[in-house]
């Protein structure tokens, strides 16, 4: 369904969401460390969430198995937490959750280089992907079309000459994980749906140190490159706002 403006008490409602989904991350960056697995993490929110009074979204949702995707290196979104999938030292973690308070649903995430090996050219791909996301987020206010953002979006990763994912976009959320409209990560200015203020959306890009091309592995679930290139996530619920946006999903 379109994303609908949301009442006052839905807002509310969505704040506190969002609230318990930042506070989980910052704990999760904290957790996260070499040589965990990627199950333990997934249990670490799932914890998190529940004892903060929230609920995971993301787990049983059209029947994935765990309360947080955890994606590594060539693995853009959607990876699927396991005992097996052991974090190195050196690799890019992609987490990405979503929490659901008293009906009303928040999704964010971000991508992370974990131990202290040094890669700058990794580190600028996040920082760039991450800044990309702001850029969008820049951009919105009452009456924004959804082409404003992509288009922002899109400009910034195509300077930095990164892969950028168009097969997976951006969304509305708030009654369900998926609302529409798809907000891709590249478009043009003007194009698209004209979005309103109380209305919540997702904002996501996805960028890749090589091509655009994407998979989706045999678990049905876990998105790929196709080149074998490495990818970063960055993501955030915003309320969108008479004179621009409020990010949900921080603290």
């Amino acid at each position: 369904m379109m994303t609908v403006v949301k009442t006052q008490q839905e807002i509310e409602i969505m704040r506190k969401s969002g609230q318990i989904l930042a506070t989980v991350f910052q704990h999760l960056r904290k957790k996260l460390v070499v040589g965990m697995n990627a199950k333990e993490l997934s249990d670490i929110a799932n914890q998190e969430i529940k004892a903060l009074g929230g609920q995971p979204s993301f787990l049983g949702y059209q029947g994935f198995p765990a309360a947080l995707c955890v994606s590594l290196n060539d693995e853009v979104v959607h990876g699927i937490p396991s005992k097996q999938k052991i974090i190195n030292e050196g690799d890019i973690v992609s987490l990405d959750l979503g929490v659901t308070y008293q009906g009303m649903i928040t999704d964010a995430a971000f991508s992370v280089i974990v131990g202290d090996k040094r890669d700058l050219r990794l580190e600028k791909l996040l920082s760039v992907t991450e800044q990309s996301l702001y850029a969008g987020i820049d951009v919105v206010k009452d009456g924004v079309a959804v082409g404003d953002i992509s288009a922002k979006i899109e400009r910034i990763l195509s300077k930095n000459k990164y892969g950028i994912v168009r097969d997976l976009v951006g969304h509305g959320v708030g009654h369900q994980v998926h609302e529409e409209p798809n907000i891709p990560n590249y478009g043009q200015q003007g194009s698209g749906p004209h979005l309103k203020a109380g209305m919540t959306i997702a904002i996501e890009p996805m960028a890749t140190l090589g091509g655009d091309s994407v998979y989706t592995a045999n678990d049905g679930w876990t998105v790929l490159t196709s080149d074998k290139s490495l990818a970063a996530h960055f993501e955030h619920t915003i309320l969108i706002t008479p004179e621009g946006a409020e990010i949900l999903t921080t603290v």
